[in-house]
């Protein structure tokens, strides 16, 4: 009986391999790593493919709005998968949370951020990056941490703003800022900040990064759309997430 449920899933493997779809999903900008190590995973192990498509959450619901053919949403909030979901763009009960961010303020040189924030107090820099609040929840955290120190109105004229947090980071990257406010997946390697120097912001200090995913109305009823979504939510995809810093 084994030996045959084993001969079943193999066949059911290699038939999807053969059959494989393509599934269009849009991605919050912050997750992008850990997007294209499971993308490549699920691939691997489903024979679907899949298109990414990375961005502000503000700029992708615009598109979706506007009749971009994504099938699944990665946001990086759990509002506008909400919102999509009351206005028939989402599927009704598709929405779930697939990870929850961390904000972290970083340079690239070694020493220049210390461990409690305190240069955001001293601002002995000319530029600050983050992303744009209107658009990005890690831009709107980054502000809400700026507003809770009482520094919006000191570091305003310093601020450098990215339509999403990728901008943010290579803005940061390119030295046309000193430091920014960027994810902890951007700077996060083997359980820590893989170079220069951060604070990796308390998170009372902003609402909670929690990000939910939700399924569109064009991936409704997909069979690839549900292995993606059962595949978000297995154990093997968790371990990737965690591994670039995120909170389950």
């Amino acid at each position: 009986m084994k030996r045959k449920i084993f001969s079943g899933l193999a066949a059911l493997a290699l038939a999807a391999q053969a059959h494989g779809a393509e599934v269009m999903v849009a991605v919050a900008a912050n997750f992008a790593a850990p997007m294209k190590a499971m993308a490549q995973s699920f691939e691997q192990a489903t024979g679907h493919k899949l298109v990414l498509s990375l961005g502000s959450t503000g700029n992708i619901y615009a598109q979706i709005k506007h009749g971009s053919p994504f099938d699944v949403f990665l946001a990086a909030d759990t509002d506008t998968p909400q919102r999509l979901e009351k206005e028939g763009l989402g599927v009704a009960g598709s929405r779930f949370t697939y990870a929850t961010g961390r904000l972290v303020l970083w340079s690239p040189q070694a020493g220049f951020v210390d461990k409690q924030g305190d240069i955001l107090r001293r601002a002995p820099f000319q530029r600050l990056a983050m992303a744009n609040p209107k658009l990005a929840p890690y831009g709107a955290a980054a502000w809400q941490v700026m507003a809770n120190l009482g520094l919006e109105e000191v570091l305003k004229p310093k601020l450098v703003q990215g339509e999403n947090i990728a901008q943010a980071y290579q803005f940061v990257v390119t030295e046309n800022a000193q430091l920014g406010f960027v994810a902890l997946s951007q700077v996060f390697m083997q359980g820590q900040v893989s170079q220069g120097s951060a604070w990796v912001v308390p998170v009372h200090l902003h609402a909670p990064l929690q990000q939910d995913a939700v399924v569109l109305a064009r991936g409704q009823g997909k069979a690839a759309v549900r292995d993606l979504v059962a595949y978000l939510k297995s154990d093997k995809a968790k371990a990737i997430i965690q591994s670039y810093g995120y909170d389950l």
